[in-house]
């Protein structure tokens, strides 16, 4: 996007490896990145670092370090490549893999920031449509402010909650949607019975299921819909852990329940 915000660039970089490393119950303690370009523009890689450190504060871990790369000829002016990796760590017998999850666990629901990293092709097909502008207000904010809402980072309040909280399984919502993502941590005779008016789909999504005229199934597959992180407890303890994650400054809903899967 010509109107990109590099330092939300750096965010997402940093979310998407720290988040992926929580669904572990494996708290991150460094990350470093990779910054390659034709020529560096010192303004946007300056913008790109600072928000991989704001994202490293988020998460709680160190940026200690990185490579900056130019190379004259390979990137056309004014694009770079950007990559990076988070290194986390967990105790064997804490590790989260779904074993413990049983029938009548319940599935709870923490809230994005929006499209996060993913089903962006599909982003760019609807705004490429004519009448598009990217002015236009969705939920109180500029269209193209929402679309680049940077993907939110959950993993102090999450850490938090495991501590005081038997945390069962954990599903970072990427690529996929819900209905990719959260089988992972299901064992192959358990399904998760999610409903999808038990949280309010966001007004970006609206917008984009409207404009792109995309189909309810398509829509849970390409994007996160409004939820970000999946956690599983147990039916006991789902009330205290969303009220926990709610006084850490979570927005939580409780969206399903582990079944057993029928034959």
């Amino acid at each position: 996007f010509q109107w990109q915000r590099h330092d939300t660039i750096g965010i997402d970089l940093v979310a998407m490896s720290v988040n992926d490393i929580l669904t572990l119950g494996a708290e991150p303690l460094f990350f470093l990145d990779y910054y390659a370009c034709g020529k560096l523009d010192v303004p946007s890689a300056a913008d790109v670092v600072k928000g991989i450190a704001a994202g490293c504060e988020m998460a709680g871990c160190a940026l200690i370090g990185g490579e900056t790369a130019e190379m004259p000829g390979m990137y056309p002016a004014g694009e770079y490549d950007l990559a990076g990796f988070a290194v986390g760590v967990v105790e064997k017998k804490k590790i989260i893999n779904g074993r413990s999850i049983k029938p009548g666990d319940v599935v709870l629901g923490l809230a994005s920031n929006g499209v996060h990293s993913n089903g962006y092709s599909l982003v760019r097909r609807i705004l490429a449509q004519p009448g598009v502008k990217l002015s236009a207000k969705i939920g109180g904010r500029a269209l193209k402010d929402a679309i680049l809402a940077p993907t939110r980072i959950y993993v102090k309040p999450v850490l938090q909650l495991m501590k005081k909280i038997n945390v069962k399984g954990l599903a970072h919502i990427t690529g996929g949607g819900l209905v990719d993502n959260v089988p992972r941590v299901l064992a192959e005779n358990l399904t998760a019975e999610l409903h999808s008016a038990a949280w309010p789909l966001p007004p970006l999504f609206r917008w984009l299921q409207e404009r792109g005229n995309v189909a309810d199934g398509e829509m849970h597959r390409v994007f996160n819909c409004g939820i970000g992180m999946v956690v599983v407890v147990a039916e006991k303890d789902a009330k205290r852990a969303q009220a926990l994650l709610e006084k850490a400054g979570e927005r939580v809903w409780q969206i399903g329940t582990v079944r057993r899967r029928k034959r």
